[in-house]
């Protein structure tokens, strides 16, 4: 199976049915006077979050979506059938823009959510409609208007309280598996998550979060190296960044310009991304010794002139990760408060994310131009601009 989280889709409503030139003939029923129907309504395009789904990969094979049209009325003043909607299921968490004007038609982040996309055409007029004083046997109909036909770009962003954010090997996946029920791939080598995994943090009763981790960021990222910046638009719904890094790196290097060198990453994808409150998680304190860590982790908190939150941890064994799910609990909570006694910080709020949306797609659109360019002039054949595909295998259980 694989992981898509971007497709391009045609939608059409279904046109309206003509109405319906007839007049009533019955046996001692001479001038029997019109008796055209109107006709139905052409059918609707919706789409709808489903949480069943979680990629959009079937809109990769079939493009071209259509509802039904309207029937025709017909004679006795029947009127045509209106042609059936078409609702297509989408994950929760998906963006659709309109690809022609740019406008993006709706956000849906709530299971069962419905946004129209596509009006069907109106129903034609039948000759009973325009019968008067005057005019006791009209000849005159109405066509059915046509439906609307619209481009869609559909985007999904997983929905999570908190991303998780670093180079490769820092330890994300192991975390998330140590504080959640989640299972992502772990192994000893770089880039063993391919696309975003998420998994639910169960502090106490009645009090739980979401946790996204999405593949390790390298430095270069935003010109393409390793897997890229696609994946970090992914973390534009996020409240809370979570930055971990490893404090104990097997190949020497500095932890401190690791987490320069994602920060550097994100400012690039977006600024406003970057400005999100993020805390400091020094991982795998248990690879050096007990005596040595409070300076270790001291020094690079130093040389960083890290002003915020930081936290120790061994994610693979446990170690101070249940004080750090503590602390995010309650940053969560009281940010909720937050904005529901002060309307002006859930619309600042809700702009931040707006603003996050344009400079995500903004970039992930130059990018995609900068890789089409760079195979026109490279002449390669063999390039694969479709970036939306990670291949995903799924063992046998």
């Amino acid at each position: 199976m694989k992981f898509v989280d971007e497709a391009t889709i045609i939608v059409e409503a279904g046109t309206g049915g003509h109405g319906c030139l007839s007049f009533r003939r019955e046996k001692y029923v001479p001038r029997g006077g019109p008796d055209g129907g109107d006709g139905g309504d052409g059918g609707s395009v919706y789409l709808e979050a489903n949480d069943a789904l979680n990629t959009l990969i079937d809109y990769r094979f079939q493009r071209q979506h259509r509802a039904h049209n309207g029937e025709q009325g017909s004679g006795r003043n029947c009127t045509g059938t209106k042609g059936e909607d078409l609702v297509l299921p989408v994950p929760v968490g998906t963006t659709i823009v309109d690809m022609d004007t740019h406008e993006v038609l709706g956000d849906l982040t709530r299971i069962g959510q419905r946004q129209k996309v596509a009006q069907g055409g109106f129903h034609g007029l039948g000759n009973t409609r325009f019968k008067s004083s005057i005019n006791r046997a009209p000849r005159q109909t109405s066509k059915g208007s046509e439906g609307e036909t619209r481009n869609l770009r559909l985007e999904l962003k997983v929905l999570a309280d908190v991303g998780l954010l670093g180079m490769p090997n820092a330890g994300k996946s192991t975390f998330i598996r140590s504080v959640s029920a989640a299972t992502p791939k772990v192994a000893d080598y770089p880039f063993t998550t391919l696309v975003p995994n998420l998994g639910v943090v169960r502090v106490q009763n009645h009090q739980s979060f979401v946790i996204a981790d999405i593949p390790g960021l390298i430095e270069g990222a935003a010109e393409g190296a390793g897997l890229g910046i696609r994946f970090l638009k992914h973390l534009v719904r996020t409240r809370l960044l979570l930055h971990l890094v490893d404090v104990a790196p097997y190949d020497g290097s500095s932890p401190a310009y690791a987490v320069k060198a994602i920060a550097h990453e994100l400012e690039k994808f977006s600024e406003t991304l970057a400005n999100r409150d993020r805390w400091l998680v020094l991982n795998k304190v248990d690879m050096v010794p007990e005596d040595e860590r409070e300076d270790r982790c001291q020094a690079i908190v130093d040389e960083l002139e890290w002003k915020g939150p930081v936290f120790s941890i061994s994610a693979l064994s446990g170690e101070g990760t249940k004080p750090l799910t503590q602390a995010v609990m309650r940053w969560i909570e009281e940010r909720a408060a937050e904005e529901a006694e002060n309307p002006e910080a859930a619309e600042q709020e809700a702009v931040r994310r707006r603003q996050m949306d344009e400079e995500a797609r903004a970039r992930i659109t130059e990018e995609k131009m900068a890789r089409r360019a760079a195979r026109e002039e490279d002449n390669d054949d063999d390039f694969d601009d479709d970036d939306g595909d990670v291949e995903v295998v799924y063992a046998p259980e």
